[in-house]
């Protein structure tokens, strides 16, 4: 895609202005290395097109790839040009933040994302015991209403079949409920009172369950309605 100005806002979007681009980077400046890793913050992206953004972004400078030593597959990382995008993310997150959030749908609420982005903010250090096991279920969701978040050992995994553990803390809501306190549209005390959400387990980590999981970065951003 050329626009054929000597405008940098022009030059830019030929390299970043691709639908799944800029969305490819986010995941890259996440920690997503592996093509798989990438799908899954990407669900509705098919693997030809996710190949073909790759590749390009790789001809383009902003990514390197790498062979996986004595594996199948390559691993991708940032180059210096993709990781000075980082604060130019952040604005636009801001942005969409302020003025874009009241264009949500049904579909935009999807669970995988959501604890894709709670698996990486996990603060293990706040953690009780050496194995923690958080239960999800979505009251609104049909097809795979149960989640879970396995964390060990400084690492975290997402199921969506009971793994036969100890369940430390429940959480039974609406899967907008969960985005909306995540994201810092609602607050946690105010939908365990209202009864939108209810979360089982020892009070160490249910009184602010924020305590030992991060907001998203975006959280403390009122609406573009509500600055006066």
């Amino acid at each position: 895609m050329e626009y054929g100005q000597f405008c940098p806002i022009a030059k830019a979007s030929e390299i970043i202005g691709e639908k799944w681009t800029i969305l490819i980077i986010r995941e890259l400046l996440m920690g997503a290395t592996r093509f798989n890793e990438l799908q899954r913050g990407l669900s509705l992206i098919s693997p030809t097109i996710l190949t073909k953004r790759l590749n390009y972004l790789v001809e383009s400078g902003l990514v390197a790839k790498k062979k996986i030593p004595a594996q199948m597959g390559y691993e991708y990382f940032p180059t210096q040009a993709c990781k000075e995008l980082l604060p130019v993310m952040k604005l636009l997150g801001d942005w969409g933040m302020r003025w874009a959030r009241n264009n949500m749908s049904d579909n935009d609420y999807d669970p995988e994302l959501l604890l894709l982005y709670l698996q990486r903010s996990v603060q293990f250090d706040k953690l009780i015991g050496n194995e923690t096991v958080i239960r999800f279920k979505f009251t609104d969701i049909n097809d795979m209403p149960d989640w879970w978040l396995i964390a060990k050992n400084n690492e975290i995994d997402v199921c969506v079949k009971d793994p036969g553990k100890e369940v430390d803390v429940y959480f039974t809501c609406a899967i907008k409920t969960m985005i909306d306190l995540w994201m810092g549209d609602a607050s946690y005390r105010q939908a365990v009172k209202n009864g939108d959400l209810k979360v089982v387990g020892p009070s160490a980590m249910t009184k602010d369950i924020f305590s030992w999981l991060n907001r998203s970065v975006f959280a403390d951003l009122p609406a573009a309605n509500e600055i006066k």
